[in-house]
């Protein structure tokens, strides 16, 4: 019987929240809200953005999903409608009806005009969201070169989990000889011409597209809407990290946060091994990003590694 009415309890928990979703938008729709300095966390994918973000997500003044939102984020410009050229999109791509959307869609899940978000894509389409939200706060959350390609490659071998989207590409994938052939993370320009290229270049191409993006949308945003975090320096002490980030979003770091990020690094968000630095260097890819480095080089020296 306990496990019936577990099922009971969970079903009625389910629907009675998609009750409240459903009334949320009703009323919105009636009484538009405006949504108040969101914060988005940008950076290349396999950078510590979901460490990020899920630490973000504990305060209680965001609204959060506690998941990746690039399927809500597709839909409002589809991949096809651009040729599949990339997931970047512009200031000239933001409307009324996107920043509508948007709100909506935030308020209605979470109740809360302001919230965090975070998904894959995001880095490559600094622009598009300054212009639809001008009082937002960027996270840009960095990583070092030889640890994100290392993250990257291994990501690359879980399809199921990083391909999701991808499915409908026009291209046929065949990385490194077809050991990889679904496309994983995000498509910028150029990645037609690395179809058949090894995953090295692939991810050294990911990592330079994005981090440049995010590098040359800086400009755009005004300083103080602006925060730059090492992945480095919060694994070597995330309560300081952490308190800085949450300092320069406006945010409260109340104890409970602060008990938090003393603990954070005991349960990794979607980490595939133990969190440390310079992993890269005992990794099974050590090779292949020895060789490869040199091409991402300029963009790290600009993001501020200088090794």
């Amino acid at each position: 019987m306990s496990g019936f009415w577990g099922k009971v309890d969970k079903t009625l928990r389910y629907h009675g929240l998609q009750t409240v979703v459903a009334l949320r938008g009703k009323w919105w729709d009636l009484h538009p809200v405006k949504a108040t300095r969101p914060v988005f966390i940008v950076g290349c994918s396999r950078a510590g953005t979901t460490l990020v973000y899920k630490t973000l997500s504990e305060s209680r003044e965001l609204g959060t999903l506690q998941r990746e939102t690039h399927d809500f984020w597709s839909e409002l410009h589809p991949l096809q409608e651009k040729n599949w050229r990339s997931h970047a999109l512009a200031e000239n791509d933001a409307s009324q009806h996107d920043r509508d959307s948007v709100t909506r869609y935030f308020y209605a899940l979470t109740g809360n005009p302001r919230f965090v978000d975070k998904n894959n894509q995001n880095g490559l389409c600094v622009p598009y969201l300054y212009a639809l939200f001008p009082d937002a706060r960027f996270v840009y959350v960095k990583r070092s070169p030889g640890d994100n390609i290392n993250s990257l490659i291994e990501g690359w071998g879980r399809p199921d989990e990083f391909a999701t989207w991808s499915g409908n590409l026009p291209e046929v994938i065949a990385i490194d000889d077809g050991r990889y052939s679904r496309w994983c993370f995000f498509i910028a320009d150029g990645w037609r011409d690395l179809v058949n290229a090894s995953i090295e270049e692939v991810c050294a191409f990911q990592y330079n597209a994005i981090n440049t993006a995010i590098l040359n949308a800086r400009s755009l945003v005004p300083e103080a809407q602006w925060t730059e975090v090492f992945y480095e320096e919060l694994v070597r002490d995330p309560v300081a990290g952490f308190q800085e980030i949450y300092r320069q979003c406006g945010l409260a770091f109340d104890a409970q946060i602060r008990r938090h990020t003393e603990e954070v690094l005991s349960m990794p968000y979607n980490a595939f091994s133990e969190i440390r630095v310079d992993k890269w260097k005992e990794s099974r890819n050590r090779e292949k990003i020895t060789r490869i480095l040199p091409k991402v080089q300029q963009t790290a020296l600009a993001m501020g590694y200088r090794d």
